[in-house]
């Protein structure tokens, strides 16, 4: 059978912004190698905030990429700053659907797909893969990852309609419903009981091992631990005020000091506002705010440190971040702020790797942190060394998805 497939995506490389653009990567080359013919429908590289060309070659070189024009409302079509609120409906990539639709149609007249995939977390590409398949009939998986319309999110009682109807079209037309975490595809089951149980499927994130070719560890061993957060530290979900305060704290009562204990903040976003705060509380010396690097550059930077930080807020308790596989496979302890009970926590104890404070509880996050430095000082915590780590590849868990897609193709 000559198995074709149309993904729908708009994080892809050449962009730098999230880690969970690989896990498209992964799964268009999968898809690649196992003798599908491969197009992904993206958008116009202008809209990226960061880009990083290294990545292109991560893509096998017979994948087709086609790029419908997008415009970022609240940054290219605003005027100083302001926008009518039914531009950004769905999201701020809305004037992305009618050209990718224009565009994703001229494909399928010309090859006609068996499958249509799109990819959370831009809404707008589920809305897009809503037209197509209305359009032309082909089957949709929809790969939500995480839950789209939760409660006070998105605030805006407009857009959250707007995901709202995303979700439940999604429930009645695709072919399969597609999450990353157990909790989210849980939560989605429960909210579309009446949604056939052969159409939800769990595929995590992971890790991509072909990025750790040539990486080993360089630990400075001058007694200083260091950690490191690499990634965006959004304000709402990972706000690492009481962070902040905690280790504040700590240098005030001498527990830790810029000689002995530093944490970088790679490429956090929001640097103003942390600078701010971070001079505010005197610890500017001790957290340092680093800019965007290489993604491999940022892999080694994992390797070489102490310890690992991630934060998640408990509204996200149904998420686990693509960062926290990464973390896995540096084999470093993690120091978690997260809710104990939340998908992402349990991940780590599975694992045996993590400290875990609330994040939101500043006594909390001073003992534990200094729990987390006696216990790293001691190399009395470390990650799992089992070869079961590969349970984690996207390589392996894209493979299974494909296997799992070549049945749907057969079977539809």
């Amino acid at each position: 059978m000559n198995k074709k497939v149309l993904l729908i995506a708009y994080h892809f490389p050449p962009v730098a912004v999230s880690s969970g653009v690989h896990r498209i990567v992964s799964l268009a080359n999968a898809m690649k190698q196992h003798n599908w013919d491969v197009a992904i429908l993206s958008a116009s590289e202008w809209t990226y905030e960061r880009t990083d060309s290294g990545t292109l070659k991560d893509i096998d070189p017979e994948i087709r990429v086609i790029r419908a024009l997008a415009f970022d409302t609240a940054k290219q079509l605003s005027i100083k700053g302001k926008y009518l609120q039914w531009m950004a409906l769905p999201d701020n990539l809305q004037s992305w659907i009618i050209f990718a639709v224009i565009r994703g149609l001229a494909h399928i007249v010309r090859n006609r797909p068996n499958l249509i995939i799109s990819t959370y977390p831009i809404a707008s590409a589920h809305l897009i893969a809503i037209i197509l398949n209305r359009l032309t009939g082909i089957p949709w998986i929809a790969d939500f990852r995480d839950p789209m319309a939760q409660p006070g999110y998105p605030s805006d009682p407009t857009k959250w309609k707007v995901f709202n109807w995303i979700e439940k079209t999604a429930a009645r037309r695709a072919t399969q419903l597609v999450f990353a975490t157990p909790g989210a595809l849980d939560e989605y089951r429960m909210r579309y009981p009446k949604v056939e149980s052969g159409k939800w499927l769990l595929v995590t994130n992971g890790y991509n091992e072909k990025q750790y070719a040539g990486l080993v560890p360089r630990p400075t061993k001058d007694g200083k631990i260091r950690m490191v957060h690499s990634g965006l530290v959004y304000i709402h979900e990972r706000n690492p005020r009481q962070l902040f305060e905690a280790i504040s704290k700590l240098k005030t009562d001498s527990r830790i000091s810029e000689d002995s204990f530093e944490l970088t903040l790679r490429a956090s976003g929001h640097e103003d506002t942390y600078s701010s705060w971070l001079r505010e509380l005197g610890i500017d010396d001790i957290v340092k705010l680093k800019p965007s690097i290489p993604y491999q550059e940022a892999l080694q930077e994992m390797l070489d440190v102490d310890g690992l930080l991630l934060l998640q807020g408990k509204g996200c308790n149904q998420q686990i971040p693509a960062k926290a596989y990464e973390y896995l496979r540096a084999q470093k302890p993690v120091l978690a702020l997260t809710d104990e009970t939340g998908d992402t926590a349990r991940l780590l104890v599975k694992n045996n790797v993590a400290h875990i404070a609330p994040l939101d509880n500043v006594e909390h996050i001073c003992k534990t942190i200094m729990q987390f430095i006696d216990d790293t000082r001691k190399q009395s915590i470390t990650s799992s060394n089992s070869p079961d780590i590969t349970r984690y590849s996207r390589e392996n868990i894209s493979i299974n998805w494909v296997t799992n897609m070549d049945k749907l193709v057969r079977n539809i």
